[in-house]
């Protein structure tokens, strides 16, 4: 039987003529029958692509090979079938949209906050002079967060600027920040450190290497993760499920995105009101013509949408964070 690998990574590293960059990368990836969603940008990379055993490994030498991709820290899942179902590389003005495209203020390859191995974040976590800050969007920590972290709500990270005048009050403690893949804690620890909070540290890997190396103790509920699989195992040693089904209450950690491409909204349903409700949030949703077909997953392939400002989406299937 094949064996299949989803990898995920960033790699924060000047690209020249990243947009050429990305258009070879492309085909080198589709090369290898990869598949997966990668965002290139002047200032690096940031990818999960998903294939067999053979192909996976052929693609992390090949950008280790590669100077400016050398020190790449790849996260590898043990699949049993492909992640996603076609390959896109996108050339794009971030790698993870934040707004804080000015270099001489926010720049990672120059600074950014401490970065913690998985072992030295659990062993500091919860020490009276520490608050652990989670930086992803709500539908992220509503699935999954480490016991006792700081949330914000905030729809997508671009938004995170917006909080700092809401963490002032934590410039006496030692900052941890964490996110999914550690994207974008490079950016938010660079920004609190612009912002004169003096100690900030963020957790190397993010919650992925952390369940894989501390087994993620303290990690309440599921990781969200940007692919078909929407949300992964990351607690082996003391797992709850801290989330709720949307439309009945009922405890939860199954993450969905609505069945109606014009919603698109990315919650938790439980198994018997996803058919009941035909993997919609709503009554109004599964009367959409454009409704999709629920097939009990809750993932679809994205689809091209007219522009719709009735409803603000939460996300866009295309965004990636991690």
């Amino acid at each position: 039987m094949e064996k299949y690998n989803t990898l995920l990574y960033y790699c924060y590293s000047a690209i020249a003529d990243a947009e050429l960059f990305a258009a070879d990368h492309l085909k080198f990836c589709k090369s290898l029958n990869l598949v997966g969603r990668i965002i290139v940008a002047d200032e690096g990379l940031n990818g999960t692509v998903s294939g067999t055993e053979a192909a996976c490994k052929t693609y992390m030498d090949t950008l280790h090979a590669d100077d400016r991709f050398a020190g790449i820290d790849f996260k590898v899942d043990e699949v049993a079938e492909p992640s996603f179902v076609k390959m896109h590389v996108r050339y794009k003005s971030e790698i993870v949209h934040s707004g804080l495209r000015d270099p001489n203020i926010i720049n990672p390859q120059v600074i950014t906050g401490k970065h913690l191995e998985p072992k030295d974040f659990l062993a500091m976590k919860d020490r009276d002079d520490v608050v652990v800050l989670d930086v992803r969007s709500n539908y992220e920590h509503s699935l999954g967060k480490f016991k006792n972290a700081i949330t914000l709500d905030i729809e997508n990270f671009r938004e995170f600027p917006e909080k700092i005048n809401e963490l002032a009050k934590y410039k006496d403690k030692k900052i941890l920040t964490y996110c999914t893949g550690g994207i974008k804690c490079e950016k938010a620890s660079a920004l609190l450190l612009h912002e004169g909070f003096p100690e900030v540290y963020q957790l190397h890997g993010g919650i992925i290497k952390y369940g894989k190396e501390a087994g993620g103790e303290d990690f309440e509920g599921k990781c969200y993760v940007f692919d078909n699989r929407l949300s992964v195992e990351v607690n082996k040693v003391n797992p709850v499920v801290i989330s709720t089904c949307f439309n009945c209450g009922k405890q939860t950690d199954k993450m969905i995105n609505c069945a109606n491409p014009e919603c698109n909204e990315h919650f938790t349903q439980c198994d018997e009101c996803g058919w009941v409700m035909d993997g919609c949030c709503s009554e109004a949703c599964m009367t959409n013509p454009r409704k999709r077909v629920y097939d009990g997953t809750g993932y679809y392939v994205k689809v091209p949408q007219p522009v719709n400002n009735s409803k603000k989406l939460k996300v866009q299937p295309g965004d990636q964070g991690t």
